[in-house]
Parts: structure tokens; sequence; C-alpha cells
């Protein structure tokens, strides 16, 4: 894309989205580029609409990925190129909420024990133990630390917004444990292979399977996985939906009210309505009247009026 990719990152900057959804429009965008072989400003709102036919029809992605590069056309025709009638019918493909399978503490402890480095126990430590996105633990620096008040600042998360969690004592010590092994060079604690880089979220996930088949575990495990399980231990240990909301640094509590569904405690300690009713005596069974008892208080009298009239 050369030059209007350009044009694009900057757009993207001046909108204030995050570097990732930055780098994902990015890609996105290139993807559509690549498939047709032309410039986007030769294209419009035909290849837009088989390219989306492409992605569903021949690649099968899910609605959730659809969305994404769906959300990117939008911006690389609306934003960028100021062609927004070529895009103005996209919708929003409708995405099935399914409930995730949380880890157990149990099932914790085993993955942390089959990641062979400190740098990835404390990745996941700081994503388990304190709620982060995968992300933000990757970007996490010394001064992010505040061992004084036992809290973590993240800086720049979802949405950019900064907020504070929690920073567990087990989490502090593989932190110094890391530390005296590595001596990390730069202000970044979990830096890449290049200066001014840090791990990617690829190197994350990669070890996080190996160690998952090492584990035994038979459940999908993704970094994500590690914050859900962060989220719903936390409502089973009796925190309240607007502190997780806090430490989760959701926008809106209907994003963190999800996780109440996946707690069973939670929903073990909510008392039914059927609960508060008083306890009583079961009815007995009625017995249908016979056919005797019926003519003898029913047919007789109304036989007698007739034959009286």
């Amino acid at each position: 894309m050369g030059t209007l990719r350009d044009k694009m990152e900057g757009d993207l900057k001046l909108k204030g989205l995050s570097p990732n959804t930055r780098k994902t429009y990015l890609l996105c965008a290139a993807a559509f580029v690549r498939h047709f072989g032309r410039p986007p400003a030769k294209m419009g709102r035909v290849e837009v609409r088989d390219y989306l036919l492409h992605l569903l029809e021949k690649r099968k992605v899910k609605p959730s990925t659809y969305n994404v590069y769906a959300a990117a056309l939008r911006f690389l025709y609306g934003c960028t190129l100021n062609r927004p009638e070529e895009v103005a019918w996209i919708g929003h493909m409708k995405v099935k909420q399914r409930l995730p399978a949380i880890l157990s503490v149990e099932e914790i402890e085993h993955l942390l024990a089959e990641l062979h480095s400190l740098k990835l126990q404390a990745i996941v430590m700081a994503a388990y133990g304190s709620g982060l996105r995968i992300s933000e633990a990757c970007r996490l620096r010394v001064e992010d630390i505040d061992s004084e008040r036992m809290v973590i600042q993240v800086h720049h998360g979802k949405g950019d917004r900064d907020r504070y969690t929690l920073l567990p004592k087990r989490l502090l010590e593989l932190l110094r444990a890391y530390w005296k092994e590595s001596r990390p060079p730069g202000p970044e604690l979990f830096p890449g292979r290049r200066p001014g880089t840090v791990l990617s979220r690829n190197a994350v996930n990669k070890a996080l399977k190996e160690a998952t088949t090492r584990a035994g575990i038979k459940k999908r495990v993704t970094p994500h996985a590690l914050r859900h399980a962060f989220a719903t231990h936390l409502l089973d240990a009796g925190a309240d939906l607007r502190t997780l909301q806090v430490l989760l640094g959701h926008a809106s509590i209907r994003t963190t009210v999800r996780y109440a569904q996946v707690s069973p405690a939670s929903i073990r300690r909510t008392k039914s309505p059927a609960d508060r009713l008083r306890k009583t005596t079961p009815a007995a069974a009625s017995r249908k009247p016979s056919n005797r008892a019926s003519a003898k208080t029913g047919s007789k009298p109304k036989a007698k009026r007739r034959r009286a009239a």
C-alpha cells in the first residue's frame, strides 16, 4: 500500500486507536489489497463485498474475525480514502456468546510448572494474578510495579485507558527472581530480541500451548484464558462486580457481568425465591367422582324435574 499505508496509520493514530488495533487494521487492509492485486483507490463497493464473501465462504472465518476485517475496510474507505459511500452498507455480524472453559487453580499451578522460563512464568502470572491482557503484561515497565502499595499501574490499556490493578506477592517474588537472573537493560521488563521491542503475544501463546500439552490439560488454553480465570476466581472468593470491572479495565459493567455466568460459587451464594416460601404439607390427591355418584347427584334430579313438567 506504500504511501496509502502511511496515511492510514496516521489516521488511526489521530483517532486514538490502540497500537494493537492499528496493527490489526493495517494487516487486514493489506490482505484485502493482496487478494485483488490492485490499489484500494481503484476498487470500491463491489470488491469490498466480494472480499467479505470470500472471507465467509472460502476461508470460513468466524463472525468475530469477519467483524474485524469489516471494521478495517470501513476505516480504510470511510476515513483514509474519504469514500464512506463504498462501505456504508457493511453491518456488524452477530457473535454468539459462549461461556469460556475456566482453568482451575490446580491447572494454573501445573501450567506454571511446565513453563521452563522465569520470564514466561512472570508474564503468565501477571495475566492470571493481576488480570492483565497479555499485551499489557508484555508491555510492563519497571516503573509500573509499585511494591510499596502492592499495585501495578497499567498504561494505555484497551481504549487508551490507564488503571491500577493488584500486585500479588507471588508475582512480585517471580519478578524479583526474573530481574536478578536476566537484568533486562531497558525500561521494558520483558524486552524482545530487537532493541526497543517487547516479547510478542505470539511467543507467549506458543509457549502456553506447549506447556498445556506437557501439563496434560485438555481445555483450550489461550493467553486470554488466564484473564478469564482471574475474574472467575475473584468472584468465587466474594469480590463484587464493580471492583472487578475496575481491575479488568472494562468500560462497561455489562462486559464484566458475563463472568458471573461462569462463577459457580457466586451462583451458589444466590438464594432462589422459592427457598423463602413457607413450608406446606403436600396436598392430598383429589379423586374424581365416580359415575355412580354423579348419577345420584346429577341425573336423577334433572329427570324428576322433567317428569314434573
